[in-house]
């Protein structure tokens, strides 16, 4: 009953909550777009395109977004409005994949960790210890064959992948110090809804709780999870090193979005301005992308200074995730297509 009753309490907050985490100290207000709105009138664009994110323009991967609104109405002389919507605004991500997937919104930047409830192949960079590293991202994004094949993922499902952009590498924010494996295997991690994470903490043998997003600082402050999957930035900035004061740096993975939009629609622009939408995007994610390696470092010096503790596993446990979680890759290879996933292993050397 009181695990009910817990739940209860959380689903009621979740808007609270939305409204109240504040980020770099700025304060959200009942309209957290306030702070973001454009700097020119919209209302007379020709072409208005509605674009998803269920995160914060705080974070740079999330960002991109409103560079994009910006450039793209200079470069095509207000013709077309970005119209991007973070926060959640339209929903949670497979929710709004299944509006991008009928065109009821043009498009969304969505993380590589929901992706796969469409593309499956798109879990590729979810794979422990493959494209972990910002060197390896950018090695991945600069062969364009096996690059385009990745973002090709939805095209059967009449979406389109344009490019990425970052959040982090991913670790373990807890609200007790998890030092080794056997640390580990005594906390409830939340993990997101998705296939590739959950088969991970299975093979590294953990435990994880399934969970939304916007459950994860009530369900961190009742101890309903002690600890989440995720990144420092992302940690940081959404405050929830309020209430863990750990972290733990795997680094075993890198939180990406990927920016998509619905094909039928994009194919229906008129060609010069099809190929200035698809410019600035690509543009501003490489831009982007370059900036979150610094923006990590930026918020685990903050989040230091604020007395949170961040730890290294030894170099034995480490190898042993690594190991472990070639069963990830084996089992996961034929969603992802095994010929493929080999040639990206072998580009970015794992083995």
């Amino acid at each position: 009953m009181r695990l009910k009753r817990i739940f209860v309490l959380m689903s009621a907050a979740v808007v609270m909550v939305t409204l109240l985490i504040t980020f770099s100290g700025e304060a959200l207000s009942q309209n957290p777009m306030e702070a973001w709105k454009p700097k020119f009138d919209p209302s007379g664009a020709k072409y208005n395109i509605i674009y998803s994110n269920v995160s914060h323009p705080a974070i740079k991967g999330v960002y991109t977004g409103m560079a994009i609104r910006d450039e793209l109405w200079k470069r095509t002389n207000g013709q077309m409005y970005f119209d991007y919507r973070p926060f959640s605004q339209l929903g949670g991500e497979v929710e709004v994949l299944n509006q991008l997937q009928t065109g009821t919104i043009q498009g969304m930047s969505c993380s590589s960790v929901a992706s796969t409830n469409l593309g499956p192949r798109m879990g590729i960079v979810n794979l422990p210890y493959l494209v972990d590293t910002y060197e390896k991202m950018e090695k991945f994004a600069a062969d364009k064959k096996l690059y385009q094949h990745f973002l090709d993922g939805m095209k059967h499902q009449g979406i389109m992948g344009v490019n990425v952009t970052g959040y982090g590498q991913y670790g373990w924010a807890t609200t007790k110090p998890v030092r080794n494996l056997d640390d580990a295997k005594k906390v409830k991690f939340r993990i997101a809804e998705a296939a590739v994470n959950k088969l991970t903490y299975q093979v590294w043998g953990l435990n994880p709780v399934v969970m939304p997003w916007p459950d994860v600082h009530v369900a961190l402050k009742q101890g309903v999870i002690e600890g989440l999957d995720h990144t420092a930035i992302v940690c940081n900035l959404t405050k929830k090193f309020e209430v863990c004061k750990y972290f733990t740096e795997l680094n075993y993975a890198q939180g990406l979005f990927i920016w998509l939009f619905n094909e039928a629609w994009l194919k229906s622009l008129p060609p010069d301005l099809a190929k200035t939408l698809l410019d600035v995007v690509n543009e501003k994610c490489e831009e982007m992308r370059a900036a979150t390696k610094a923006q990590q470092e930026e918020q685990i010096a903050d989040a230091k200074s604020k007395g949170v503790e961040f730890i290294q596993l030894s170099a034995q446990d480490l190898e042993t995730l690594r190991v472990m979680g070639k069963k990830v890759h084996d089992t996961y290879a034929n969603e992802i297509g095994p010929e493929f996933l080999k040639e990206v292993q072998n580009l970015l050397g794992f083995k």
